[in-house]
């Protein structure tokens, strides 16, 4: 069979026991960015992200080419975790999940509740590549099948029935111009653009990657896989300091300018904006795509068809807080200064006489007296109108005040704020 042959099979039986996630044109994003913009929400899909899909696909086309298979692994603590455990309980096989310590144990729950009675969950390690190891060294020792969450024909193709439901829900009449994705290892990219190639969908495409883990755009860059040195886990489910053996040799073709780099506090405005105005809720890895249309061309966009690949919604809500700080650090509503003031009766009264109508001291901490003539404050300031903080600044000096903006100085903003 040809690729979107099986990727037809494997959708057929997907579809006896998931409902295809909905293709829907937002309204809002359409008039904000003057497309037809459309979203592909696998967000709503049974475990709120697509890699339910490669993880079905993996254990049906297993099960055709050994039906004794009983056990399966995989090493995990997001949503490749959540996806596979959906998928053991389904086929009835002993699933085993290696996870670190260190994973939340909300997202332990989760896991075991998608995969009861069948699903086995062992904590080891401080990291993935701990999990990873114990749970390829557990496979060789019971002769079981490892799943891994990207790098493996099988996963593609499950990753790949997204594109199928993109062509059959798009409108008849019109054409698809753009499709934006989401880039971690690769499976979803590989696996998309594939598929919509080999079926003869001319479009192009924009991959989109956290800028501290751009794997595939160095790998572009460098025409041959690179291992990144450092990888921010905030973006969690992107966070991938090599791209797949099998992935990069179908996506090796493209040009790194088909990359996007999203900053990650600028995604962070994204995930507060579609929680706000749409009530979509979404994970870091979730927002790229549509984060990406703040920062790609213009000409790429404006009217045209664009679909989005909203990838999913695992959004751990104790983190709102730090999302709301890093999106409006990076609106420019918010600062962080170390301060000297004065010793002297009326000095802080006279900083707050330097700020405007708008702005608001969200935090207020005296670090040290580190001399008896002035005493070191941690400030934090928070502004409807980011020229503000340039009139701060210039009366400070004015007043021969000594100050320091730490708002981008992550060494001082993790250890002080």
């Amino acid at each position: 069979m040809q690729f979107p042959e099986e990727v037809d099979h494997i959708h057929t039986r997907l579809s006896q026991v998931l409902e295809p996630t909905p293709l829907q044109r937002n309204q809002y994003l359409s008039d904000l960015h003057g497309a037809n913009i459309w979203l592909k929400r696998e967000d709503l899909s049974p475990v709120r992200s697509y890699k339910i899909r490669g993880a079905y696909a993996f254990l049906i086309e297993a099960l055709e080419e050994n039906p004794d298979q009983e056990v399966f692994v995989c090493a995990s603590a997001g949503n490749h975790a959540q996806g596979f455990a959906h998928a053991c309980n389904n086929f009835a096989r002993k699933g085993v999940i290696f996870m670190p310590q260190t994973t939340p144990q909300q997202k332990i729950m989760k896991t075991r509740s998608f995969g009861a009675p069948h699903v086995e969950i062992r904590l080891v390690g401080d990291g993935f590549d701990a999990a990873n190891k114990a749970a390829l060294a557990y496979c060789e020792e019971i002769g079981g099948q490892m799943v891994p969450p990207f790098d493996h024909p099988r996963i593609i193709k499950g990753q790949a029935t997204v594109a199928k439901e993109i062509v059959e829900q798009f409108p008849e009449d019109e054409r698809i111009d753009r499709v934006v994705m989401p880039v971690g290892g690769g499976g979803l990219a590989s696996g998309v653009t594939r598929y919509l190639s080999e079926l003869g969908v001319s479009c192009e495409y924009s991959f989109v990657e956290p800028d501290r883990a751009p794997s595939l755009y160095q790998s572009l860059l460098s025409g041959k896989q690179v291992v990144l040195d450092q990888v921010d886990n905030f973006v969690d489910g992107a966070a991938v300091a090599r791209i797949g053996d099998h992935n990069f040799e179908l996506l090796k073709g493209f040009n790194a300018d088909a990359v996007t780099l999203a900053p990650t506090n600028g995604l962070c405005t994204t995930i507060i904006e579609m929680l706000n105005v749409e009530g979509i809720v979404l994970e870091p890895a979730g927002a790229l795509a549509i984060d990406a249309l703040k920062r790609m061309p213009d000409q790429q966009i404006r009217n045209r068809n664009i679909v989005c690949i909203v990838s999913g919604g695992n959004f751990d809500f104790e983190r709102l807080p730090e999302v709301k700080e890093r999106a409006l650090k990076f609106s420019g509503m918010k600062k962080y200064y170390i301060i000297q003031f004065p010793q002297r009766p009326g000095a802080l009264r006279d900083f707050l006489m330097m700020l405007e109508p708008e702005d608001d001291i969200a935090r207020f901490e005296y670090l040290k007296k580190s001399a008896r003539n002035f005493g070191s404050v941690l400030i934090g300031i928070e502004t409807t109108k980011p020229g503000n903080f340039t009139l701060l600044t210039d009366r400070m000096d004015e007043n021969g005040m000594r100050w320091e903006d730490i708002t981008e100085n992550d060494i001082l903003s993790n250890l002080l704020v």
